[in-house]
């Protein structure tokens, strides 16, 4: 009696002895004692004997010795059944294991054969089933493949494919890919993840490379190099050459000079010069440089990088360099020298000599505060010390009446950080040598170029709402606590700076938005028709673009310095450092622009002063393990912006923390 069938559940072939019948249906138990109920229309086979688990072991034995190319010649062309194809096969009196046997072996090869129901096949056409077994074959041929080269990185080498490819590869990976599949898993052999088994392996080569590389890979494909076939900068024709010495006030390391300054005695007043370098002279709207910065929207910079936003030749022909004479936009302001202030504006565009570059990091120390109330710039060999001294006095004028708009003082005082790696670019970046300077924020310098900043572009956003131009403004309300800054096409107030309007325009050869707004003004002052109007749906696009390309500029600096002061941390074979606490477990380390998580860190004021032996740094992660060492108790007076605290308290352990807080002139 046939007691036993062989049926198919959910895609697999099962056996069982029948233990209750119906005529729709049967009850099974199964070899492992199981119970199921199984429709007749599912039964594919009866039989008496072997027992159920028998003849499925002793079906798959022989249906491996089947061979599936002389199975699939002996089947019919048509649709078949299981059965007829063991009967041509095995000859009419074949027996229930041979036909479990060919169902068995018609089941596990779909390449060859075509189910087309419960136990019903049909052979693959020939053009189909040779390509679908060169598709096998390649598939294998993959898999040897991926073996090889899991192992050869397993054993600390890198194919050449994977080398190639390294950055893409932990950063954006085709998961489908044989190089993806063999890294992940070496990576899973090697109990790591593959970023760190490239690192290991030297198919990355240092941290800093793959910081450096992965940010390229994302925001410049194509390199940073700029086309061989770009126009040569032109001059800008007929401009009047201005009667005045102007002289700007950077950086050592800054290469892109926007801005410049001069002072001359005008009647009974004081005629401040602001001059910005003005490419938007013949940079114009269709011009193929602007494709090119606009691609950009802004130089990056970072410690040990720095990709600008306009050719080098450009930025040449534009940057206020010392002895050159190059168009300006300017803005001349009429000062009352008594009182200071602001009696009159006026834009022109012109030529402007420049008759000297000050540096920040030569001059700080001399060019004091203490240094212009005694009079002394000029004994200690100061250039333009008496302009200094007047513009230095403005500032503080100018500075007071934000102040008194604003509501509250501005942070001055906080010390910032320069992070300078030699030799630049550091391709061998493990013998790169970091130095990190301090400079603090509201030095005369500094208050200076921050004032006069914050004016010409608060000034020219308002003229540029006052004749209904289009520009593009960073406006920030403060009706319900510290907003963020926003960029749009509308103007409205800077309660952060203390200003009506706020328009970027003082940073055309690094700036995109600068470009833009520079270009409105140059019409404005000439009378020619603004490139942009106030529904132009290309400045939307443009803010769009440039809030996204700034942000992802301003982290991978973040990221840089964090880099670096972990690599000055080993230089220095620091093995303890001070630190300040900022909110809750947040500290910044004292002397460097690194912010950092203390789990456990017992409760202490704002400000305290703390002390940490450090542990260990993690290049990859950008993280430092350090454990309190002890608290010394007395609170340092730090200036922390509300809105930079905010930014601390949101930032995910293990993250980049945010870098020195700018004061509020940096948005200048």
């Amino acid at each position: 009696m046939s007691n036993h069938v062989l049926f198919e559940e959910d895609g697999a072939l099962r056996a069982g002895t029948v233990l209750a019948a119906t005529e729709a249906s049967c009850q099974v138990e199964l070899p492992g004692g199981k119970r199921v109920k199984v429709k007749n229309s599912h039964v594919l086979l009866r039989f008496a004997e072997p027992s159920p688990a028998q003849l499925l072991a002793q079906a798959q034995q022989e249906a491996d010795g089947i061979e599936l190319d002389f199975l699939w010649q002996c089947a019919p062309q048509e649709e078949f059944g299981f059965e007829q194809l063991a009967h041509e096969y095995y000859g009419r009196a074949q027996t229930a294991l041979q036909a479990a046997a060919v169902l068995l072996r018609l089941h596990s090869a779909p390449v060859y054969f075509h189910r087309k129901g419960r136990g019903r096949y049909r052979p693959a056409p020939p053009e189909v089933l040779k390509a679908a077994l060169a598709a096998v074959e390649r598939k294998r041929q993959q898999e040897l493949l991926k073996q090889r080269y899991a192992e050869e990185l397993v054993a600390g080498r890198v194919p050449e494919p994977i080398a190639r490819h390294a950055v893409a590869l932990a950063l954006r990976p085709d998961k489908n890919s044989v190089e993806f599949k063999a890294l992940e898993a070496a990576a899973f052999q090697c109990q790591t993840t593959p970023l760190r088994l490239l690192l290991a392996n030297g198919a990355i080569a240092s941290a800093f490379h793959w910081h450096r590389d992965s940010f390229l890979a994302v925001h410049f494909p194509r390199g940073t190099g700029f086309a061989a076939d770009l126009p040569a900068p032109t001059e800008a024709a007929d401009l009047p050459l201005a009667d005045v010495a102007a002289f700007s006030i950077d950086d050592s390391a800054t290469t892109e000079i926007d801005d410049a300054f001069s002072l001359q005695a005008v009647g009974g007043a004081m005629r401040v010069g602001i001059h910005i370098a003005a490419p938007a002279a013949t940079i114009g709207r269709d011009h193929p440089l602007d494709a090119v910065a606009r691609a950009r929207l802004s130089t990056v910079y970072a410690p040990g990088v720095k990709i600008t936003m306009l050719p080098p030749a450009w930025i040449d022909a534009y940057s206020l360099n010392e002895g050159n004479v190059v168009p300006a936009l300017s803005l001349y302001v009429d000062v009352d020298p008594e009182s200071l202030t602001a009696l009159t504006f006026e834009t022109r565009v012109e030529r402007v000599r420049i008759a000297g570059n000050l540096r920040h990091d030569r001059l700080d120390e001399v060019v004091t505060e203490e240094a212009i109330a005694a009079g002394r710039l000029s004994e200690c060999g100061v250039p333009f010390s008496s302009e200094l001294s007047f513009l230095w006095r403005f500032a503080r004028a100018l500075l007071a009446e934000r102040e008194r708009i604003r509501g509250r003082p501005e942070p001055l005082g906080r010390v910032e950080y320069t992070v300078a790696v030699e030799p630049a670019g550091a391709e061998l970046d493990q013998h790169a040598h970091v130095t990190i300077r301090p400079r603090r924020r509201g030095a005369p310098l500094d208050l200076i170029v921050a004032e006069l900043m914050i004016l010409a572009n608060s000034h020219w956003g308002g003229w540029l709402a006052q004749l209904k131009r289009a520009g593009i403004y960073r406006s920030q309300s403060f009706e319900r606590g510290i907003g963020r800054v926003r960029m749009s096409t509308t103007p409205a107030p800077h309660d952060g700076m203390g200003v009506a309007h706020y328009a970027w325009s003082t940073s055309p050869l690094r700036r995109y938005v600068d470009l833009v707004n520079q270009r409105q003004l140059i019409a404005a002052a000439t009378g020619a028709p603004a490139p942009y109007a106030p529904n132009d749906a290309e400045l939307f696009a443009i803010v769009s673009a440039f809030d996204a390309a700034y942000a992802a500029y301003a982290e991978f600096q973040s990221k840089m310095e964090r880099y670096w002061c972990l690599r000055w941390l080993k230089q220095e074979h620091v093995q303890r450092i001070g630190a300040v606490v900022l909110k809750d477990d947040v500290l910044r380390l004292e002397g460097l622009p690194y912010v950092m998580r203390l789990p456990g860190l017992p409760a202490l004021t704002r400000g305290t002063r703390v002390e940490l032996d450090l542990l260990g740094a993690d290049e990859v992660d950008l993280t430092l393990q350090a454990r309190l060492h002890q608290v010394l108790g007395a609170a340092a007076e730090q200036e922390i912006e509300e809105e930079e605290l905010a930014d601390i308290a949101g930032a995910a352990p293990g993250a980049p923390g945010p870098g020195p807080s700018p004061a509020p002139a940096v948005d200048a």
